[in-house]
């Protein structure tokens, strides 16, 4: 029988493509997610149980049903301007409902967690490429209550034996090749989404934020990486935690910026679509620069991104001109 792992949040984005290379490598991800951001249809490769991990009784209850080896969380809420309007619901979910999923794990003798956490918690970047050794700042609701479970997580490490790798994302992007899953959030907010919806004429254009930054021409840098590079890290991060490994910090990007510019053009690139483009003033909080070192996650997990931002174009394209979530 394969090894379960339960996968919260696993009808997302970023979980139903873990959830797919889980399966492949000979897990079975058994999904537990509220579907207030996820989609049931995501759901393909593994059980379902429907809950939000705020609820302790059902969360008991599928953890004693399945008895998983570990536990990945990614459900948690993650729109940065949201966390400014609505700071309390993500307290709520983010960290109420972590430290709910932290205990019941723990009380099920469930030693072994991946959690997704995010650069946001470095803040604004005092050196690029951001190592894990960067000072923690947040400078939004949303990185807080990330830097919060990262900061209970080392601590359930030094007391209670739970060991875990944190993930600290940069800017998760494209599909699966073969478009059986992708990026649906109601509303979209990320880059690539809207800009693929400009050029197949969904929406009015697309805004920049900023053309004054000091980088190459003036827009802010981000590190762009694939999904399913993602999913291989998480994956990867299992493997290494039922083989004993120790709890550790990862970034994970591919060291390679991008600025928002050679982004839009490569996108009218591969639809073949240009589409009209404004300009905005700066968006406050935005970072000038933000690309991963991701030095450590090669050297502990053996990880290494294997799509260019070519590929995570191309992907995305495919998967949201035959879907319009």
């Amino acid at each position: 029988m394969p090894e379960k792992i339960l996968v919260v949040g696993g009808a997302g984005y970023i979980g139903s493509h873990t959830c797919l290379l889980l399966a492949e490598r000979g897990y079975e991800p058994v999904v537990y997610d509220n579907l207030s951001n996820g989609h049931e249809e995501f759901v393909r490769w593994g059980p379902f149980e429907q809950g939000d991990i705020r609820d302790r009784a059902r969360l008991e209850e599928v953890i004693a049903k399945h008895k998983p080896k570990a536990v990945m969380h990614f459900a948690a809420l993650i729109e940065v301007g949201e966390s400014v309007k609505e700071p309390v619901a993500f307290y709520d979910n983010n960290v109420i409902g972590a430290l709910t999923l932290l205990s019941c794990a723990l009380n099920a003798g469930i030693d072994a967690f991946v959690f997704s956490s995010t650069c946001a918690t470095y803040g604004l970047p005092e050196r690029v490429p951001l190592d894990e050794q960067h000072p923690q700042a947040p400078i939004n609701p949303y990185g807080r209550t990330k830097l919060i479970i990262e900061q209970a997580l080392k601590d359930f490490g030094t007391y209670k034996n739970l060991r875990s790798v944190i993930l600290r994302y940069f800017n998760a992007a494209g599909a699966d090749f073969e478009g059986r899953i992708g990026e649906w959030h109601t509303p979209e907010t990320h880059a690539i989404p809207l800009a693929i919806d400009a050029a197949l004429g969904r929406r009015e254009g697309f805004k920049i934020f900023g053309t004054d930054y000091d980088t190459r021409d003036g827009t802010c840098v981000r590190d762009y990486i694939h999904v399913l590079d993602l999913a291989d890290a998480h994956v990867r991060a299992v493997d290494y935690l039922l083989a004993g490994g120790s709890t550790v910090e990862l970034n994970l990007g591919t060291g390679t910026g991008t600025t928002v510019k050679e982004l839009l053009n490569t996108i009218s690139d591969i639809s073949g679509r240009p589409f009209p483009v404004t300009y905005a003033d700066r968006r406050e909080g935005d970072s000038t620069t933000l690309v991963a070192n991701n030095d450590k996650a090669r050297e502990v997990l053996g990880w290494d991104p294997q799509y260019t931002l070519k590929d995570i174009i191309s992907s995305a394209w495919q998967w949201h001109s035959t879907h319009n979530g």
